[in-house]
């Protein structure tokens, strides 16, 4: 890794990093029959209580639609998640999980939080903090970044 004031590679850095952390995390998630693709839709429908339209599912996972029905056709076929016609509007669907699935989100969330204690360990609170920041406004430099 680079010295402290490097800034050369720091966006390799942080990419390989983040890959290093979702390899571990779909190590981890494989006992339970799942990656990481598979995961994302899961915790998002989770934390947004158990369903959304199929659109908004796939904005909020950050994946194109058509590589989105993969991953819920797989999610379907285990029966982590059903789709049905929306009500406001027939050519549109809503996701939703299934009781199997909800019980298994909680267990998945115990394992991945202790992967993250494992890979933080040792980082204080303060330098967290300061990261959440910087990346904050890498973030915010990314949007006025053209392509």
């Amino acid at each position: 890794m680079s010295g402290s004031g490097d800034r050369s590679s720091l966006g390799y850095e942080l990419g390989y990093a983040a890959r290093r952390w979702r390899a571990r995390a779909d190590q981890r998630l494989a006992r339970f029959g799942l990656s990481h693709a598979k995961w994302a839709p899961l915790r998002h429908l989770s934390r947004t209580g158990g369903s959304l339209p199929q659109y908004q599912l796939a904005e909020q996972v950050n994946v194109e639609g058509p590589s989105l029905v993969r991953v819920l056709d797989e999610l379907e076929r285990h029966g982590l998640i059903k789709r049905c016609d929306s009500d406001a509007d027939r050519r549109s669907k809503i996701v939703r999980l299934t009781d199997k699935a909800g019980a298994m989100v909680n267990e998945i969330g115990v394992c991945l939080e202790q992967l993250r204690d494992e890979v933080l360990d040792g980082v204080p609170d303060k330098d967290i903090a300061t990261f959440r920041r910087v990346l904050a406004r890498i973030m915010q430099n990314l949007q006025k970044v053209e392509p």
